[in-house]
């Protein structure tokens, strides 16, 4: 029931972003091409004309290489924490389950799960 009350906050954002997203870098993979050592990471839940949603799974240890982002809605349905690097450093975070979060899109970086357990997260993209 935490996602379903979150859906407006999400809604409302993923239509601001379809305004005027940003061009995405040349050169790097997306999160779902993106993999970690040779291994898928993410999924394709749904995609249309409008948005496409992601799943995506790490296993301690297990990350996603370096990726940008488009703008989306993130939202962990089972957390974590993670390493991430990128054009700022490196920094370690904690995401809770049930955490939901809007990103405007990332240059790159690649994360790397350094906690105990599984994380997973829905990633929702608005298309253009």
């Amino acid at each position: 029931m935490r996602l379903i009350s979150r859906l407006p906050v999400a809604v409302a954002a993923l239509a601001a972003a379809c305004a005027h997203p940003p061009a995405p870098p040349t050169g790097l993979p997306d999160p779902l091409a993106a993999g970690w050592k040779g291994d898928t990471v993410c999924e394709r839940l749904h995609e249309d004309a409008a948005l496409r949603v992601l799943r995506c799974t790490f296993p301690p240890g297990v990350g996603h290489e370096r990726h940008f982002h488009a703008p989306h809605y993130g939202y962990a349905i089972q957390g974590g924490r993670a390493r991430i690097t990128d054009e700022t450093g490196v920094r370690e975070v904690a995401t809770p389950t049930g955490t939901g979060f809007w990103n405007p899109g990332v240059r790159w970086h690649i994360t790397e799960n350094i906690g105990e357990d599984t994380s997973i997260y829905l990633i929702i993209e608005p298309k253009s």
